[in-house]
């Protein structure tokens, strides 16, 4: 098989893709798979996050454009692969089964995203309007 960074196409499943360690904070968050690196995506943000029952699959954040994650002002498109996961976006409920897109336009509200059931997948797109991509630095700080 060919190198998936260099590949004029290339598949792949989630739950093959390399997984960071998590945040820093040991909040127990699910895995997160990181998609970006594992093709090279240049034009935009993309990553998965795999988790189970009960467990914090998308962190909570914001893509505001600050110094702390770098991530300049994203919008952020999710897509429920598997599962149900409840998303809280500026503190309203989302209830999102599988097959449910859930688009954060604002960039300053905080988004989180809890699994209710076992083997749930969220894949997350983001850039910035207008801009070219570059990658945020909360990524190039991820070993």
């Amino acid at each position: 098989m060919s190198d998936p960074s260099t590949a004029p196409f290339s598949a792949v499943s989630l739950a093959d893709v390399v997984t960071d360690s998590g945040p820093p904070d040991g909040s127990g968050a699910a895995a997160f798979h990181l998609v970006r690196r594992h093709f090279d995506v240049q034009a935009f943000g993309v990553n998965g996050a795999t988790g189970n029952a009960g467990e914090l699959v998308i962190t909570e954040h914001d893509e505001r454009d600050d110094s702390d994650y770098g991530t300049e002002g994203h919008e952020e498109l999710f897509a429920v692969m598997s599962g149900h996961a409840v998303f809280t976006i500026d503190g309203q409920e989302v209830d999102a089964p599988a097959g449910t897109l859930v688009f954060v336009r604002d960039p300053a509200l905080l988004r989180s995203a809890v699994a209710t059931v076992e083997g749930t997948a969220i894949l997350a797109v983001g850039a910035r309007p207008g801009a070219p991509y570059a990658v945020s630095r909360w990524e190039q700080s991820i070993a």
